[in-house]
């Protein structure tokens, strides 16, 4: 099992988007985002702050992947 990054909002985006997840709505700071199979998850947009890593590993473990798998999308973009 990889190591957890500490990711800003911007990669989270660009990593559930590469992943196939779509923008479905935001309400205040949190952004909801929608995969074609049902998959959710919700991620908060703090501008200028990093995702805790507990906040990414939840995240992680929503959209149903491996931390290998997450990292490795994460080192292609």
């Amino acid at each position: 099992m990889g190591k957890i990054p500490a990711l800003n909002y911007r990669i989270m985006h660009k990593i559930l988007v590469k992943l196939g997840f779509k923008k479905t709505r935001q309400k205040g700071i949190h952004v909801f985002y929608r995969h074609n199979d049902g998959r959710t998850t919700t991620v908060p947009n703090h501008k200028g702050q990093d995702l805790a890593k507990p906040l990414v590993r939840a995240i992680i473990n929503d959209i149903n992947i491996s931390v290998d798998d997450f990292v490795s999308t994460m080192n292609s973009i």
